[in-house]
């Protein structure tokens, strides 16, 4: 579990820099609908941890989420591979995915 939680928290915050560094580009490739998955990534994953930390019951539910949204903002991430941050942010989701996947068929 405690993999788990340190993949969701690295890919928290890798979700929140992404954020902010696409904010910074000009003429931005990233559109409303990328942007919100990101934030959704960041406060997902963010919780995800949470309820691990503390043991909650619901969190095979939450990393079975957790996971759904990590592969979508991976997948829109790999779609803009020559750029480094999108493919750290899309490394980082990989890994939560996994982590996650585990966690809820864990507790399955």
């Amino acid at each position: 579990m405690r993999k788990a939680i340190e993949e969701c928290m690295s890919c928290s915050a890798l979700s929140e820099e992404t954020i902010s560094y696409c904010m910074d580009m000009p003429g931005t490739m990233m559109d409303a609908a990328d942007m919100r998955l990101m934030m959704d990534c960041a406060a997902v994953t963010r919780t995800c941890a949470d309820l691990m930390c503390r043991m909650s019951p619901f969190h095979a539910e939450m990393c079975a989420m957790c996971a759904r949204v990590c592969r979508a903002c991976a997948e829109m991430c790999e779609k803009m591979p020559r750029d480094a941050q999108l493919a750290r942010l899309a490394r980082a989701c990989r890994a939560c995915l996994d982590s996650c996947n585990a966690m809820a068929g864990a507790a399955a």
